[in-house]
């Protein structure tokens, strides 16, 4: 047997992993060419610009605050409300990938996984509602995680390094011209377009090293860029690529829930075997059993780590024609991989289903809360557990894009694409040791940030007191494909009028597939099962000694054998047993969207003030087929064609020549998550719980309504606020009851051998989960944004005056009908929070640069929970990042960015009432040196 410590070193130095790898791609000197430039300098005082303006306005306007301009002048000219990042707002911004930077827009929010972004939600409603475009065309990206595959609508955005990026637009209200299927936002991902670089040759490099506190490791990060524009301005080409490879360790514990331990009348079972001596199923009024059953106690108890490896490689290419002053031909090619892995190393009791075997020998109840926070207990269910899950997500996208200005009243435009994301987990391996009698045991979660865990009988480092009991390994494949047809006329028909009308087809396969290998080393025929023997003897050769290393409450145990995942593999040629289909995850979707829009617009005097407006009609017609295991056989269900009308109004009026006043309204819909709309369903076993797709699920459809006023004060500079209120008319909604596994329909093949159901599928009843199209409910919410050059204050400070201030707030709210064990219960949105902020404070001259950025989410929910408890989530979050950059000449420049210094810890709960915590952990800080060079 080795002994191992927490986490394993590599000896790279930051100089070299900086140097040795520097291809970073920045596309931060230009934005695609529909975005204009920033001013260099401020205009000549006009009757629309005060004459006593401050010395602010003839400062040259470069680098990181000339990207604040860029956006700030984007949401300006907007007739719809819009937010931007740009150029270097992305390139240089101290993010891990574009959700992190996502989350400096104002409404924006994200969730994290491992420390990195993954997806977002805006103005309260999840990445469900949002739809993401990358050049211009709808497309989905899923990787794995936490939660396994991604076989929803959501994007996962962690797939991307933000690198690959230099403009990102969020559309937060709907134009008929626009894509529909958003409630919450349209992203738009722009790469670099040749036409928006310098005529000749560009070429950018980058490098950094990356240091984690927790894992105590150097990691390398770079890309390159390089592109070039015809002088005669009639060919350009661009090539990009970005490159990550890096480790995250997230340290801490997890009970897996809370639970009411199971009563169980037919097996002779009544929660724990005994209670402070007293038997239970014999004594069932017995106070001390009583207590048991009525309050809750932790599942799984446990301390342990979660390690992530990612390996990013992202690929951008760009070729523009212009053969023509009239014809502009755009051809993009994007390919991105992510390579990762997620092992997990645990020490802990299984009390769940496992309770009517042990004997509690001591306990405290917090009546408040309905939790026994302390539990003493012998013949403990003692789990040492070793998992690892590697996945692979290819992402490719191809975009061809067609203008021609047929003559000044007439224009077009032709968009066609296809693009494809799969993920493949090739394995998910898990192998567990079991002591199924071990006196002394103890848990007490009355600090339940850093519980006590503590094994305090047997040597639970010594592999002599553990069998190999049982071991699991689940492939999976998802495949998202999409195919993009979309043509568009612009006719101009008067100076200050003009009309857009389109046609559009859209064609989007889903495919998931997935396998089970799952067995105890009895019924695989590893060992022959008799009285006291459960599984293989384990011994020090397939075994490791884990030493947690991070911090624990008092008297905990931190030390504890584990299997050797890859030794035990190998023992029992693991890849060459049978596997048998997991049927409640074979499913298939095809669906066809066509779409037909008809678009106004204007830009005209008001009261000889600008006006801008919109109003058109999109008319879009969905028709889906999907495919699924039902009760064991293999069905197609083609489900009738749906078809939506969605009006919208955007309207936009310069009050005055610095206020701005925007309003918008119209009908919006969102179909439901590709991956709820199979027949059949699917089964988990350790958990009695059975859930269930549903291939007539109708949209999520509401009616949308937005006001804002914006008053851009002085150059660079805004103070806005809206004001926006949904009303959702119907929505799909989680369903949830209980009953018999027979009620169910479902046969007995799916449940997995190993799992506490199979022996008796009957013992207890199960959680029935399924999703049914039910009613709405109300959104509403206030959004504050602030952007200003601190020069306005003290213009005549050398360091104010190259400061500046970024921040926003938004505040939102909803009311949402769930239904639990039958009955209607009234709650926000999952995924909202009420409050959510973020800020940036800037400084920067010709030299250095340096920025110090917050973001803050409150607690949000996840899902309808289980185990007895209404409601799970997460609690708030703030994440504090900083960066410093300085200029050794025009060419090359040096960074230093350190991210999460706040050391924030994921707070996970459940039951929205008594906040049981179970998760609480956290991944470190991370700091990244690097430089930039531009030939």
């Amino acid at each position: 047997m080795q002994a191992v410590a927490q986490r394993k070193k590599t000896p790279v130095t930051l100089l070299a992993v900086s140097i040795g790898l520097a291809l970073q791609a920045q596309a931060m000197v230009a934005l695609a060419q529909d975005v204009p430039e920033p001013p260099v300098a401020a205009p000549t005082a006009t009757a629309d610009t005060p004459a006593d303006a401050t010395e602010l306005d003839v400062i040259t306007v470069t680098g990181y605050r000339a990207s604040l301009v860029k956006a700030l002048d984007l949401k300006r000219d907007a007739v719809g409300s819009v937010d931007a990042i740009v150029a270097e707002d992305i390139a240089e911004f101290p993010d891990q990938n574009i959700a992190e930077s996502l989350q400096r827009i104002p409404g924006i929010a994200i969730t994290r996984e491992s420390g990195e972004g993954r997806n977002i939600s805006v103005r309260g409603l999840s990445g469900e509602f949002t739809r993401v475009r990358i050049n211009g065309m709808e497309a989905i990206a899923s990787t794995g995680g936490e939660g396994g595959p991604n076989r929803g609508r959501d994007f996962d955005y962690n797939v991307f390094a933000s690198e690959l990026f230099n403009s990102v637009v969020v559309q937060k209200t709907a134009q008929a011209k626009f894509d529909e299927g958003s409630l919450g936002a349209l992203v738009d991902l722009n790469t670099g377009a040749p036409f928006g670089y310098e005529h000749g040759t560009t070429l950018l490099l980058s490098g950094q090293g990356q240091y984690s506190d927790i894992s105590d490791e150097f990691a390398p990060r770079g890309a390159a860029l390089f592109a070039y524009k015809d002088p005669g301005d009639r060919w350009g080409v661009s090539f990009s690529a970005a490159f990550s490879d890096d480790t995250s360790y997230e340290m801490g514990q997890n009970t897996v829930r809370w639970q009411r331990p199971p009563v169980n009348q037919a097996q002779e079972r009544f929660g724990f075997r005994s209670v402070r001596g007293v038997n239970c199923f014999d004594n069932q009024a017995d106070p001390g059993c009583q207590d048991m059953v009525n309050n809750f106690g932790a599942r799984i108890p446990r301390y342990g780590e979660i390690k992530v490896e990612r390996e990013r490689i992202g690929l951008t290419g760009s070729l523009e024609f212009r053969p023509s002053v009239d014809t502009k031909i755009k051809l993009d090619a994007l390919y991105s991989k992510l390579d990762a892995a997620r092992g997990e190393i645990w020490g802990e009791v299984l009390f769940r289903g496992n309770e009517h075997l042990m004997d509690v020998t001591d306990y405290v109840v917090d009546a408040e809360t309905g939790t026994i926070d302390r539990l003493e207990v012998d013949n403990a269910w003692v789990r040492n557990e070793s998992f690892e899950k590697a996945w692979t997500t290819e992402f490719k996208q191809y975009t061809f894009d067609l203008s021609h200005t047929f003559n000044d009243a007439f224009s077009g435009h032709l968009l066609a694409g296809t693009a494809s994301s799969e993920l493949d987990f090739p394995y998910e391996i898990t192998f567990m040791y079991d002591d199924r009698d071990y006196d002394g045991f103890v848990y007490d979660y009355t600090n339940d940030e850093y519980p006590l865990i503590a094994f305090n009988g047997a040597d639970v480092t010594d592999p002599a007191n553990f069998q190999m009991a049982e071991f699991r390994d689940r492939p999976s494949n998802t495949r998202h494909t999409f195919d993009n047809l979309a043509a568009d006329v612009t006719w101009n028909f008067s100076a200050d009028y003009w009309m857009d009308a389109g046609v559009s087809y859209r064609k989007f396969n889903f495919e998931t597939w997935g396998g089970i290998r799952d067995s105890t080393a009895c019924a695989a025929g590893l060992v022959e099962c008799t009285e006291g023997v459960y599984g293989v003897p384990a011994t020090d050769g397939p075994s490791t000694v884990y030493h947690f290393g991070d911090r624990v409450g008092d008297g905990s145990t931190t030390s504890w054998v584990i299997p050797d995942l890859w030794g035990w593999a190998d023992q029992i040629d693991l890849r060459n047993r049978p596997m048998r289909e997991d049927t409640g995850n074979v499913r298939s979707v095809e669906e066809r969207d066509t779409g037909v829009f008809v678009q106004l617009n204007g830009s005209t005097l008001l009261a000889d003030r600008d006006f801008r407006f919109n109003a058109g009609v999109r008319y879009v017609r969905t028709e889906q087929e999907s495919s699924g295991y039902n009760s064991g056989v293999f069905v197609t269900v083609e489900r009738p064609a749906y078809s939506d009308v969605l009006p919208s109004f955007n309207v936009a009026w310069d009050l005055t020549p610095e206020l701005v006043w925007r309003a918008s309204a119209a009908k919006v819909m969102t179909r439901p998550g590709i991956g709820s709309l199979t027949p059949g369903g699917s089964v988990d076993s350790f958990n009695y719980r059975v859930t269930f797709q549903n291939p007539y699920l109708d949209p999520t459809r509401a009616k949308a309504f937005d006001t804002s006023l914006e008053w851009y004060f002085a150059p660079e500079a805004i103070l806005s606020a809206a004001f926006f209120y949904k009303d959702i008319d119907s929505r799909p909604i989680s369903s949830q009851r209980e009953g018999t596994y027979a009620s169910t329909g479902l046969p007995l093949s799916l449940l997995v051998p190993t799992s506490p159901a199979a022996e008796n599928p009957e013992a207890r009843l199960w959680e029935i989960n399924s999703v049914i199209n039910g009613p709405g409910g109300k959104l509403h919410g206030l959004e504050l944004a602030f952007q200003m050059p601190l020069a306005l204050i003290a213009p005549d400070m050398p360091v104010v005056r190259n400061m500046g201030l970024i921040g926003n707030y938004t505040y939102v709210d909803s009311d949402a009908d769930y239904t639990i064990s039958g009955e209607v219960v009234t709650e926000r949105l999952f995924g909202l929070s009420k409050n959510s902020y973020n800020f940036t404070v800037f400084y920067e001259n010709e030299r250095f640069d340096a920025r110090l950025s917050g973001a803050y989410r409150s607690d949000y929910l996840t899902g309808t929970s289980g185990t007895g408890n209404r409601f799970e989530g997460y609690g708030d979050t703030f994440n504090l990042d900083a960066s410093m950059g300085y200029k050794v000449n025009d060419n090359f420049s040096i960074t230093l960015e350190a991210l999460n210094l706040t050391d924030d810890y994921q707070d996970r709960w459940t039951d929205i009432d008594a906040r049981r915590r179970y998760e609480w952990d956290h991944t470190g800080r991370v700091y990244k040196l690097g430089f930039r060079y531009r030939f």
